[in-house]
Formats: structure tokens, sequence, C-alpha cells
């Protein structure tokens, strides 16, 4: 993976982390139960896959240039 790729996923990741968890801030009271459970259920999946993002690209942007493996 190019170092340029590896950049670009930590990016994503960070953003997707922080932009999921400001929605869960930002969500009004007064709705259902059932809204924030989908909402809050979004939200972690979104989280976790930001995170998984965020490390696939330290671990591409860490490896040495003519790595292979």
């Amino acid at each position: 993976m190019s170092r340029k790729i590896a950049g670009f996923l930590i990016i994503i990741g960070a953003f997707m982390v922080f932009e999921w968890i400001n929605l869960g801030f930002n969500l009004a009271d007064g709705h259902p139960t059932s809204f924030y459970v989908v909402h809050g259920i979004l939200i972690a999946v979104n989280v976790v896959l930001g995170v998984v993002l965020a490390v696939i690209g330290w671990r591409g942007f860490r490896r040495p240039a003519g790595h292979k493996g």
C-alpha cells in the first residue's frame, strides 16, 4: 500500500470517528426509543469501521517503503 493511500485511510477513519461521535452528541431529545436504538447501532458500527480503517492506514503508513509482505 502506498503512503498516500495509507494517509487517506487514516484521515477517513479519523473523520468517521469524529463525525459519528459528534452526531451522537447532537441527537435531539424527544424521539421514540427505537430512534435512539437505531442511531446508537449506526454510530457504534461506523465508529468501529472508522477505527479499523485508521488502524489499517497506520500499519500501511509505518511499513517500510519497499516492503511487499
